[in-house]
């Protein structure tokens, strides 16, 4: 049976509400922004990251404490996000890739996937149980081009808090442009 264009605008609107809240828990530990990567879960929400099994606080919490001691930096990528909605339920199924800059040698680039189960309470879509899989892991040899990665760098430091450019409300340019050219605010 065919399902209705309100049935399907729905899906789509809880579909993008689950994305959102993925794509909140990795730039949350991304930026080390724990009340955004909580904002993810349910209060009683769990993660099984293989490593540990913990209520999502104290994922969150173990998580921004290994990434601070253990990385320079580090980049969450989340793609192929499939869902099944049943209701107030979704199993949801989405692969990641991280790359890690290590205090100490090699880098390491990761992926796998994530393979969740959220409900929706109270309107708000969140993970119940996160389960990660993980399929592989690398060793990244960092680049070896000094000016060619201070050139890459000279907007500022990425950074691990709420300092980072991407919370900036509104956006503002804080260079000069180049070659004369004016800036349309």
């Amino acid at each position: 049976m065919d399902k209705s264009r309100e049935d399907r605008i729905q899906y789509l609107l809880d579909r993008q509400d689950i994305v959102d809240a993925i794509h909140r828990l990795s730039r949350g530990l991304d930026r080390a922004d724990r009340e955004l990567a909580i904002s993810a879960y349910h209060e009683d929400g769990i993660d099984d990251h293989g490593i540990v099994v913990l209520p999502a606080a104290e994922f969150v919490d173990w998580a921004l404490r290994m990434h601070a001691e253990n990385h320079i930096s580090h980049t969450h990528a989340v793609t192929n996000i499939t869902a099944d909605i049943d209701g107030d339920v979704a199993h949801v199924e989405s692969y990641h890739m991280s790359f890690c800059e290590n205090k100490v040698k090699p880098d390491t680039i990761a992926s796998g996937r994530y393979v969740d189960r959220f409900e929706r309470r109270d309107g708000k879509w969140a993970i119940a149980l996160r389960v990660c899989i993980s399929e592989s892991l690398y060793e990244a040899t960092p680049l070896n081009a000094p000016a060619f990665i201070t050139a890459l760098k000279t907007n500022g430091p990425a950074e691990r808090s709420r300092r980072d450019v991407s919370y900036e409300r509104p956006l503002t340019l804080k260079r000069p442009m180049q070659g004369g050219a004016t800036a349309i605010a």
